[in-house]
C-alpha cells in the first residue's frame, strides 16, 4: 500500500499525512511541484520526528509519476469529491497507490481519467469535504484493514 500526494499545497497537511505513513510503515509518494518548500516550518512540525522514518518517493511531475506507475503495474485509486464509488464499497488491493489531490484545488480531469478507481468519503449534505489529512488517515485505515495489515504493518491477527 502506498500514498501518493499530487502537488500538495498545505504543509501542516503534507506532514501529518507523512506522519501517519511512518506510524503505519507505508510508502509516501510526492508528485511535485509541492505547493512550499520541504524546509518550512509548518511542515517539519506536522512531521515531527517521524519525517526520519518514513519512505518518501518525489516525483519531479505527474508525468514521471505515471511512467514510474505504469513501469511497476501498479493501481491507482482517486479520493476526490467528485468520485463515483463511496471509499467502503470498494475493494482494495495491497500493492494500491492511494492518490489525494491539492486541498485547494484536486487533481486536473487528466489526472482524474488515468485514475484505476475514483472514490469518495460521503460527507453531510451541504459539506463540501474532509481535511485531506483526515481522508488520508480514513482512506488508509480501510485499505490496511481490507488487506489484512494491521499492527504497524503487521499481517492482521
Amino acid at each position: 500500500m502506498r500514498i501518493a500526494l499530487y502537488q500538495p499545497d498545505i504543509p501542516q497537511n503534507t506532514g501529518t499525512i507523512l506522519r501517519l505513513c511512518a506510524c503505519l510503515n507505508v510508502e509516501a509518494h510526492i508528485i511535485e511541484p509541492a505547493g512550499f518548500p520541504v524546509s518550512d516550518r509548518h511542515f517539519r512540525r506536522a512531521g515531527m520526528d517521524y519525517l526520519d522514518q518514513v519512505r518518501i518517493v518525489r516525483h519531479d511531475s505527474w508525468t514521471k509519476f505515471e511512467q514510474w506507475r505504469h513501469d511497476t503495474g501498479l493501481r491507482l485509486v482517486l479520493f476526490s469529491t467528485k468520485g463515483a464509488l463511496p471509499y467502503l464499497e470498494y475493494r482494495y488491493a495491497a500493492s494500491d497507490i492511494l492518490l489525494f489531490g491539492r486541498e485547494s484545488a484536486g487533481v486536473p480531469d487528466e489526472v482524474a481519467a488515468a485514475a484505476d478507481a475514483r472514490l469518495v468519503i460521503p460527507v453531510a449534505p451541504g459539506l463540501r469535504s474532509l481535511n485531506v489529512a483526515m481522508a488520508a488517515a480514513m482512506a488508509l485505515g480501510e485499505a490496511l484493514r481490507q488487506t489484512g495489515r494491521q499492527n504497524n504493518g503487521m499481517p492482521g491477527q
